[in-house]
């Protein structure tokens, strides 16, 4: 079986090995493949793997001894699985790789916020803690999550371990989902979008992309927010309308914003959050932490031998 890797280096930068996947065939990876090389690349191949790489109707068409396209992520929109379908090419995904470090990076851009222990480290080293006439030095305000509301938006398995975690901190856990979640425990409560945004302290947005939710966080649900409420988003960036959410920092609607994924990416230097008032920006790291990579890599090998068995699994063609 002729595999082909179009853009593995998100993935193994050379801290993992691509050895499960090469057992199963003739394996070929490439670090970046840009549009117009798809078709020559994969040509010939039984089974693909893409993370980012488009591969739509025309492509497929191109190629038609493809059987298996294995995504390297969990959102698969990157694919165009009705025409893969009508191809009979098993599309794959990789699920639940990374809820632990996304969870990780969540509270990461909550407690950057919070204690700014970057920024207080930094001036130490600049003397402001040696020239302080106090024993303590404090350069922003230090914030306890303990009693504070967390609003979570989209109540999955990641939705649901953030809620855990900031349970673990003492604070108030309230979430959004579009139906009703049965089985919810005693210290979560499940509310209204806009009821979600008023109240909450901190608003975590982990909920998938669609074109009914696009842009969903404007200025309109903004106004609604604490000026001392924080935003993070570790979901989509599309979820955002970015230029309001630059207006609603620069102008203390909100008081800061925590991005590790943007509309566009990498960005374009005229993407206003870029600039924008107490926004902590993160070029989409929350997945890559090597544990979740070495479970990704795990997860791909095992679907595309479940595939060449006879037996697929993690199908969404």
């Amino acid at each position: 079986m002729k595999i082909v890797v179009l853009d593995g280096y998100t993935l193994n930068p050379g801290d993992l090995s691509w050895k499960g996947i090469q057992q199963l065939g003739d394996l070929t990876v490439y670090d970046r493949t840009r549009p117009e090389e798809v078709a020559e690349r994969a040509a010939g191949a039984e089974a693909v793997f893409t993370n980012k790489v488009v591969l739509d109707k025309k492509v497929i068409g191109q190629l038609p001894e493809l059987r298996f396209i294995g995504v390297l992520a969990t959102g698969y929109n990157v694919v165009d699985v009705a025409a893969a379908r009508e191809k009979g090419i098993v599309v794959t995904y990789i699920p639940a790789y990374s809820t632990a470090s996304v969870v990780q990076m969540v509270f990461a851009h909550i407690l950057s916020f919070t204690n700014r222990v970057e920024r207080h480290a930094e001036e130490v080293r600049n003397g402001r803690w040696t020239a302080s006439r106090d024993f303590c030095y404090t350069s922003t305000p230090q914030v306890e999550l303990a009693g504070k509301t967390l609003g979570i938006v989209g109540f999955g398995r990641i939705g649901q371990s953030v809620a855990k975690t900031g349970h673990a901190f003492g604070m108030k856990v309230v979430f959004y989902n579009r139906s009703t979640k049965p089985g919810v425990p005693e210290w979560c409560r499940q509310t209204g979008m806009e009821s979600l945004f008023r109240e909450s302290d901190f608003v975590s947005l982990n909920c998938q992309l669609s074109e009914e939710n696009r842009e969903f966080v404007n200025r309109s649900l903004l106004s609604l927010m604490k000026p001392t409420a924080f935003l993070v988003n570790t979901g989509r960036g599309g979820l955002i309308c970015e230029p309001d959410l630059a207006e609603a920092l620069n102008k203390g609607t909100i008081a800061g914003a925590g991005l590790d994924v943007l509309s566009k990416e990498p960005p374009k230097d005229d993407n206003p959050l870029l600039t924008a008032r107490n926004c902590f920006i993160t070029p989409h790291i929350a997945w890559a932490t090597f544990e979740a990579r070495t479970r990704l890599m795990q997860i791909a090998t095992r679907n595309l031998a479940a595939f060449a068995g006879g037996k697929p699994e993690n199908v969404v063609s």
